[in-house]
């Protein structure tokens, strides 16, 4: 899953929501946690899901939608 926020403040807030949300709802804690709001990158590790949260510059520089490009997509919100 790859998704953007608007500065480091919200990359922090959607990384603690995701985590927070699938432990309450699914009982999952994420294996590890990388990269942290202030770097523009947060990654979840999930094992089966991989979490990656972007600020816009980050996310264009890494282009894993275009590491990816060949694979399935399952979901996509605009």
């Amino acid at each position: 899953m790859i998704c953007n926020g608007t500065s480091d403040r919200q990359l922090k807030a959607l990384a603690e929501h995701v985590r927070e949300s699938l432990k309450e709802r699914l009982q999952k804690i994420p294996f590890a946690i990388e990269g942290t709001g202030e770097s523009g990158w947060v990654l979840l590790d999930y094992g089966d899901v991989i979490v990656h949260l972007f600020q816009e510059e980050k996310r264009l520089y890494y282009d894993l939608e275009g590491l990816w490009r060949g694979a399935h997509v399952l979901l996509s919100i605009q």
